[in-house]
């Protein structure tokens, strides 16, 4: 089905274009992935922009559900190399409103190109891969159907929700990380059940910071049962005015991310420490994670994402700090151990 399109469009130009476009649709990630060994950078990018082409399709208002759960099938036919690239960009693109970022058409349009990039890779990256994907579409289908204002029933739930959103990339990126190294590989019995916990802890950290932007949106990923106990609606809660009422339950919420990011740090302590790259790309997210959890945590009453933001400073204080650790376990516990000092537990 792609025999035509490698005669369109060259492999290593398709590798320049997902570099390039990695800058417009994500500032953190085309941080931290140039951090990777040569091999991942290209492989981890790669899903990376098919994890995001699934999100563009789940966020895009002027789809009903029922074409959002058509366009994610037909992605991952593409993926499996059964459906044609530039057919599924051409009517995905018919449907963007401007709702959309530039960068999420300019992505879409080049659909192909990224699907080329996928289809050099391995069987066992593939697999990865597509197995993400499948799972992260049709979870977000399923949790979007339901989506509004009142919550997640309970915590279960938003494990749940986690899991299809962040816990299975962690997954992916353990099974791209074990074919790159026969090291890891022999680690993956460990690795794997800590990276969806990895997963988890950022999931939980973006949904606390995102919290009031998106129920402005018409969405809360929050569980009931943890704001339920101090008498807390989900339902019913105004930004400006119920913020003091929800700080138990998102002091609650800190502490269970926290943990969550204490796997994430055990996961990258049994990453070979001769994979510095590797670890710096995980410990970079890590760090940031627990950095925007202080500045929750710090300012309980906040209002808008932008009000706990972690500053540049913060950002390149973390990169400075982790690249001098990032081989040395001992170092990384003393490190973390001073960021998260005073978080709940």
């Amino acid at each position: 089905m792609m025999t035509s399109l490698t005669h369109a469009y060259n492999l290593k130009e398709c590798i320049q274009y997902q570099n390039l476009i990695l800058e417009d649709v994500s500032r953190t990630f085309a941080l931290t992935i140039p951090q990777l060994p040569s091999s991942l950078r290209i492989s981890v990018g790669n899903a990376y922009l098919l994890c995001r082409l699934a999100d563009t399709i789940e966020d895009e208002t002027s789809l009903p559900s029922s074409q959002k759960v058509a366009f994610g099938k037909r992605l991952i036919n593409i993926i499996a190399g059964t459906e044609d690239a530039t057919n599924f960009s051409r009517d995905l693109l018919s449907h963007l409103s401007s709702t959309a970022s530039s960068g999420e058409h300019d992505l879409v349009k080049n659909t192909a190109r990224v699907i080329i990039v996928t289809h050099s890779f391995s069987q066992q990256e593939r697999q990865a891969i597509e197995r993400c994907v499948k799972i992260m579409t049709q979870g977000m289908m399923e949790f979007q159907q339901n989506a509004g204002t009142g919550g997640l029933s309970d915590l279960e739930t938003m494990y749940r929700y986690c899991y299809v959103v962040a816990g299975v990339v962690g997954e992916m990126l353990t099974d791209l990380f074990c074919s790159h190294s026969s090291i890891i590989q022999s680690r993956r019995d460990k690795l794997f059940p800590l990276s969806s916990s990895f997963g988890t802890g950022l999931q939980m950290t973006n949904i606390l910071k995102d919290m009031w932007d998106d129920r402005r949106r018409g969405a809360c990923w929050l569980p009931r049962d943890i704001f339920e106990k101090t008498g807390v609606d989900l339902s019913s809660i105004v930004a400006g005015r119920d913020n003091h009422k929800m700080t138990p339950g998102i002091v609650e919420l800190i502490a269970i991310a926290r943990q969550h990011l204490d796997n994430a740090l055990e996961y990258v302590m049994i990453i070979p420490a001769s994979e510095t790259g590797i670890r710096r790309h995980c410990l970079w997210a890590l760090g940031m994670a627990i950095l925007t959890l202080r500045r929750i945590y710090m300012t309980p009453t906040y209002n808008f994402g932008d009000n706990v933001k972690i500053s540049r400073r913060s950002v390149k204080g973390v990169i400075i700090a982790t690249n001098l650790m990032s081989r040395s376990n001992f170092a990384l516990k003393v490190l973390f151990y001073g960021l998260s000092r005073g978080l709940p537990r």
